[in-house]
């Protein structure tokens, strides 16, 4: 029962993810095809952070379901928050020290995913009844 209940958020951020990985692809494709090879590869990157740091989150926050874990769901909820701002630094700060990437298409595809986190999830609701 308890999992029967978190199924559908779960499957919206399987779906959302989805999206997020193709988009990146095809914006990195895209960007290598029409501008030059750096460039795809900087927009991969910059998608790749947003992807890996939300991929965390949505693990943390469907770990525990149920009322009976009420108090867990929100403890791994925020920690899961927590810890995908940590992986966001992190990963922002390896990129601009260790690498020479183009900063454009890195922030603008990182930019792009999450104005489609953002707004993605208005895409999925269903008022159906």
């Amino acid at each position: 029962m308890v999992t029967t209940l978190a199924r559908p958020g779960r499957e919206l951020a399987k779906r959302l993810m989805l999206i997020q990985v193709s988009v990146v692809i095809f914006v990195a494709a895209g960007m290598a095809l029409a501008v030059d090879v750096d460039w795809g590869i900087a927009a991969l990157i910059g998608g790749g952070i947003f992807v890996v740091a939300n991929m965390v989150f949505a693990v943390f926050a469907f770990l525990f379901s149920g009322a009976r874990a009420a108090k867990l769901v929100a403890a791994s909820f925020f920690a899961g928050e927590a810890l995908k701002i940590l992986i966001t630094i992190a990963l922002f700060s390896f990129v601009y020290v260790y690498m020479q990437v183009e900063l454009v298409p890195l922030k603008l595809t990182y930019l792009l995913v999450l104005g489609i986190n953002i707004f993605a999830p208005a895409l999925f609701i269903n008022n159906k009844k």
